[in-house]
């Protein structure tokens, strides 16, 4: 039985054409800037968000970190949403490896942190009983598959140019939400100092990321990414399959953005599934269901293992589904009849 696969866009599979550029791809060693193709990966990654320069890194995660590591010093302050990756999902990174506190905010009237709920906790004083806000750190897409206004990013850029604050944008998934505005991918990267981008979630390369920026800040973040492990060497390898991501997995995002769609209306004509379809904006649909003692979140994951439609175990959030190269618009009319005959007796 054929997998089919809802947990995450991180589950795509390299392209045929991608393992053929692996195998075939010029190498020499990074850590000298001596790989042509990884050169000319953070060059495409430079130019396509109108940087000055780019950096392979090997995950999100790192990419993130590796941004805190050139922004801030030790007891400096971050300021960021709670809901953040860099919160929930990067196991206390920033306070382990670079010293620093982060204020994690929780957002009122959106999704997303606002400029006048960051406004209100930025702390660049003298007061000695303060730490000093050096960093602010933005999504987009967010966690809940949403997307950050353009506006609204500019609000926030505008305040922290003020106040000499640096704006990091943790974009993993930036191409989605470029697609969902209807704007390039560069004009959500010139409202913050630096960005990181993810290869191996809905654009299918099997590993990395880019962390891009000015030159000054990206030839700071090589020392960093040292100092974290990171300095790699013929990792053209990997890069190869970066250099189609940017390419061919941009170019079909519309797909699975399409398909989170239909999703998302198959789910809201089924009785007892809770869902706000008009809310999908890229390829995260999120629902829960009401729950009776023989029909739980937790069962339906169960029951929709056994029909071989994998997805993961329900959280505060209630369930999410994500549309990616590995599904098509068949698996997601399975997905939604299986969910159908779970929750209708």
């Amino acid at each position: 039985m054929r997998t089919r696969e809802f947990r995450s866009d991180t589950m795509t599979l390299p392209t045929d054409a991608m393992r053929d550029a692996m195998r075939d791809a010029e190498l020499g060693d990074d850590v000298c800037d001596e790989d042509p193709t990884v050169n000319r990966l953070q060059r495409l990654a430079a130019d396509r968000l109108g940087t000055e320069a780019s950096l392979f890194v090997p995950s999100g995660t790192f990419g993130n970190q590796c941004a805190i590591g050139v922004h801030t010093r030790p007891s400096d302050e971050v300021i960021v949403a709670e809901t953040a990756h860099v919160v929930d999902h990067e196991a206390g990174a920033a306070g382990a490896l670079f010293g620093v506190q982060v204020r994690a905010v929780e957002p009122r009237r959106t999704p997303y942190l606002t400029v006048e709920e960051i406004a209100k906790r930025v702390r660049i004083d003298d007061d000695v009983h303060h730490p000093r806000t050096r960093l602010v750190i933005l999504e987009n897409a967010l966690a809940d598959g949403s997307v950050m206004p353009l506006s609204a990013m500019r609000e926030v850029r505008a305040l922290t140019r003020d106040l000499g604050i640096a704006v990091h944008l943790d974009g993993a998934r930036l191409f989605n939400a470029a697609l969902a505005l209807g704007v390039e991918a560069a004009a959500l990267a010139a409202e913050a100092d630096s960005v990181m981008f993810c290869l191996s979630k809905g654009l299918g390369a099997p590993v990395g990321s880019l962390l891009c920026g000015s030159a000054a800040f990206i030839a700071e973040a090589k020392h960093v990414r040292k100092r974290m492990g990171g300095g790699m060497r013929q990792v053209g390898v990997l890069a190869a399959a970066g250099i189609l991501a940017l390419g061919d997995g941009v170019a079909r995002l519309g797909e699975d953005h399409d398909n989170a769609k239909l999703l998302a209306r198959l789910l809201a004509d089924i009785p007892g599934v809770r869902i706000d379809a008009a809310a999908v904006d890229t390829n995260l649909v999120f629902c829960s269901l009401d729950e009776t003692p023989a029909r739980t979140m937790a069962g339906l994951v169960e029951f929709l293992g056994g029909r071989g439609i994998a997805t993961y175990p329900p959280g505060w959030w209630g369930l999410r589904f994500a549309t990616s190269s590995r599904v098509d618009a068949d698996d997601v009319r399975a997905l939604a009849e299986a969910v159908r005959e779970y929750a209708v007796p």
